[in-house]
């Protein structure tokens, strides 16, 4: 549902979901609400535990919606689905599936997330399988990369509406009338990647997107692009590895100022830089992925996220809804996709 002018944008957040709870998520709403108007809140979880967070003045935009259950972060998605549904993330989804809120925010489970989404949501027409998107740092801003792991095998179908979803999602939040869509490949030859890769390269190049060809790794950092497209396997081992590269960089960097007189004055020196730098690579400003292809906007917080993570992942969810991202994409999956796709891989 999009926002409008007769009421707030409402958002679900799943108050019991990830590794620190509710000491992340009320902290993160009440400072999302004190600098964003239009937004109302909803804290689905426990309400004796949500109210003992809670100051003695609660925001007007705000309120509890009583789960007396918790999904587990090492839970089995079937187990949490079926035994589990009065659990603070099946709630939340069930306020968007219900229309009582425009989205759900969980930093819970991610596998427990999907499932539980995919099956109160459903999918939207000609889209077999919901994927996971994040935005990541770029030389020339971000690029969106997608799936991120919530589809291990993949067909070329798929791997073609992935790319229209991504490009959708583009479109409407970043306001990209024809974004750049570059499909991840060991190379760029048409030689090279396996058959898999091959048939969706020829799919996407008879398609309507702005497809730019095969890219490599280094070109989601590099390229001139806006959505890159894989698998979720290569997706989220590729996620994992830029998030341990930037920790090394950071631990280097740490190390290297600390190990003498001289090295702390070069520290103080580039003091400027270093903030700029540590701003921009800040993993909490790209917190939030975004579970494209439902019925409905979910968005994925890293498990770990603090209270800024959490509350830059309101703040993709609010966008999403305000763009009205479902049926855009439902809109463009029927007209790029003349012909269905297999539902198996």
């Amino acid at each position: 549902m999009s926002a409008s002018s007769r009421r707030p944008v409402r958002i679900a957040l799943d108050a019991m979901g990830g590794d620190h709870g509710l000491d992340v998520v009320v902290p993160a709403a009440l400072d999302y609400l004190a600098r964003n108007g239009g937004t109302e809140l909803i804290l689905v979880g426990r309400a004796e535990a949500i109210e003992a967070h809670l100051p003695e003045s609660i925001p007007e935009r705000l309120r509890v919606q009583p789960a007396s259950q918790a999904v587990a972060m090492d839970e089995s998605p079937s187990k949490a689905l079926r035994g589990k549904k009065d659990s603070s993330m099946r709630v939340a989804i069930d306020l968007v599936k219900r229309g009582e809120a425009d989205a759900c925010v969980s930093a819970g489970n991610t596998g427990a997330l999907m499932a539980t989404a995919r099956f109160v949501l459903k999918t939207l027409p000609k889209v077999d399988r919901p994927a996971i998107t994040t935005a990541l740092p770029s030389v020339r801003g971000r690029t969106y990369v997608l799936d991120l792991g919530a589809n291990v095998d993949c067909s070329a179908h798929h791997l073609l509406q992935f790319a229209v979803m991504g490009s959708e999602l583009v479109s409407a939040v970043d306001g990209l009338a024809r974004p750049r869509v570059g499909l991840l490949n060991i190379g760029q030859e048409e030689i090279k990647g396996n058959e898999q890769v091959k048939e969706a390269h020829e799919l996407l190049r008879a398609s309507n997107l702005n497809y730019v060809g095969y890219v490599e790794g280094d070109d989601v950092y590099l390229g001139d692009l806006d959505v890159v497209v894989t698998d979720g396997f290569v997706g989220n081992v590729a996620l994992k590895t830029a998030e341990g590269v930037a920790k090394m960089v950071t631990h280097h960097l740490k190390q290297g100022f600390r190990s003498g007189l001289w090295a702390r004055l070069a520290a103080v020196m580039a003091l400027p830089v270093l903030r700029a730098f540590r701003e921009t690579l800040d993993p909490r400003r790209y917190n939030g992925a975004s579970l494209l292809g439902l019925r409905g906007i979910v968005v994925k917080s890293h498990g770990g996220a603090d209270a800024l993570a959490f509350a830059n992942a309101i703040g993709i969810a609010r966008n999403e809804v305000e763009a009205r991202v479902p049926e855009r994409i439902a809109g463009q999956v029927g007209a790029h996709l003349a012909q269905p796709g297999p539902s198996g891989c």
